[in-house]
């Protein structure tokens, strides 16, 4: 398919152009659940290993960096979240906060994903790393030394998010490149989410240790050290160049394109709706989490920490089981299923006034997060132009993270007026009404999906000719 030759929508005609282009370049993951031939068999059985993307040398490389540097980003979070309820004891000021450091995303995530199908990936995930280095150790500097200030946090929460609108699509696009066999894509996605939980479930409980014995400043310091590591990753790295470079047209030509493409690919279109619900609606929860630690559990940083934690364990099982799975099939119920889990856990952590009650909740809502966040990225991954990789990773970036500053605001205007509390039962139904919806919405995402999973063999033609509506996506 060239580069005006766009999906139309609902038919199947429509979206066979998509896989078509995608059958060189687009992930082909492992054969069908229902084994269709004994070379369907040995596939298969090739994939049945949970790390098997490890095999790939710079898919190593990227794991060993990002498993350090992540524990440091998680610190920052955590840290800056108690910084500023520290020095205001706002929820509103936690929601600005947040707010400022995602709303660059938001707004500069469809031209970096221009920028992303132009250039070297490697070399923008090398400078957005640097950069992201330099905010953390100034923040650092600012901190132990006293002179943070509640406008020093925004600015630099800002800077963060305009590296981020970079980092984040070029990540995702980067990753294709890293593992060489396409059917090892969808268990690097797994694997990587597994890492950014164990960093979850690693970081926060650091940083409240490090926190209740001095302040925060000395994880922003770790944090910028920690950069390190996967800069040294980034640049070991030997990348194969793309064959086949695409003539490059205008910036507002490229916006168009991939606006088009995603807007009328019903796959790609009715997932990010759902996660720019979820993302709206449900993840700025953990904006609020230094104030159910402090007012309504009564604890302090160490149970800010290990609420986080509870929740990084969940999301650590969640991805662990992903990258156990021996196929794409079958991820497109598990989308609907794992948002209303989330949701549940929302809605039962809001609740909750005890904290082992509360921990339990968080691994629900953990585990649900991280199933449908990974299982979407998965499938949009899989289908996807090669071409326009960048710019769909662009919207992807923006509905699961471009959201989260809108939320963030709502989020701690809500807690203002109504307390934390009632604002997370409040979102967590709001996810399940989400789940409800994308539910009707899944046999017309499977209709258009079979014919992409046959063209990659994912699907045998007998088996997509023979179908009903469910389970197989």
């Amino acid at each position: 398919m060239s580069d005006s030759e766009e999906p139309t929508g609902a038919g199947t005609e429509a979206v066979e152009q998509p896989g078509a282009a995608s059958s060189s370049s687009a992930i082909d993951l492992a054969s069908a659940e229902e084994p269709a031939s004994a070379e369907g068999q040995r596939t298969e059985g090739r994939a049945s290993h949970s790390w098997r993307a490890l095999r790939h040398r710079n898919f190593q490389l990227f794991v060993g960096g990002q498993s350090i540097s992540l524990i440091g980003t998680w610190m920052t979070r955590i840290a800056t979240g108690w910084l500023v309820y520290r020095l205001t004891g706002s929820a509103l000021l936690l929601g600005t906060v947040s707010f400022a450091g995602q709303i660059p995303t938001f707004l500069l995530a469809p031209f970096a994903g221009v920028w992303v199908d132009r250039l070297n990936r490697q070399k923008v995930l090398v400078w957005t790393q640097t950069l992201a280095m330099v905010q953390s150790l100034v923040l650092a500097a600012l901190t132990l030394s006293g002179h943070i200030t509640i406008p020093w946090v925004l600015t630099l929460s800002i800077v963060q998010g305009l590296v981020n609108a970079f980092d984040m699509p070029g990540r995702q696009a980067f990753l294709v490149q890293m593992v060489e066999d396409r059917r090892d894509l969808g268990n690097a996605i797994a694997i990587n989410s597994s890492m950014v939980n164990m960093a979850r479930l690693i970081g926060p409980s650091l940083a409240g240790i490090i926190i209740a014995a001095s302040n925060e400043g000395w994880c922003f310091l770790i944090d910028g050290i920690s950069y390190l590591a996967v800069i040294a990753s980034l640049l070991m790295m030997r990348v194969n160049a793309p064959t086949g470079k695409r003539a490059v047209t205008s910036m507002l030509h490229e916006l168009k394109e991939g606006w088009t493409y995603v807007s009328q690919f019903v796959p790609v279109r009715t997932i990010l709706l759902l996660f720019a619900v979820v993302s709206l609606m449900g993840m700025p929860f953990v904006v609020l989490m230094p104030i159910f630690a402090a007012r309504v559990l009564h604890g302090g940083p160490h149970t800010f920490g290990f609420l986080m934690a509870a929740m990084g364990t969940g999301a650590l099982v969640g991805a662990l089981l992903l990258a156990a799975r021996r196929s794409v099939l079958g991820l497109g119920r598990k989308i609907a299923v794992s948002s209303a889990v989330f949701g549940a856990g929302l809605i039962g952590f809001g609740l909750s006034h005890t904290f082992w009650l509360s921990m339990a909740t968080m691994l629900v809502a953990g585990f649900g997060m991280m199933q449908g966040m990974a299982s979407s990225n998965t499938i949009i991954q899989t289908i996807v132009s090669e071409d326009k990789r960048g710019r769909v990773m662009s919207y992807y970036t923006i509905a699961f993270v471009g959201m989260a500053p809108f939320g963030s605001l709502l989020a701690g205007t809500m807690a203002h007026w109504i307390g934390a509390p009632m604002t997370v039962i409040l979102n967590g139904a709001a996810v399940l009404v989400g789940a409800a919806w994308f539910t009707t919405r899944l046999p017309a995402v499977r209709a258009a999906i079979r014919p992409i999973y046959r063209d990659m063999g994912i699907l045998p033609v007998e088996v997509v000719s023979g179908m009903t509506s469910g389970g197989a996506s």
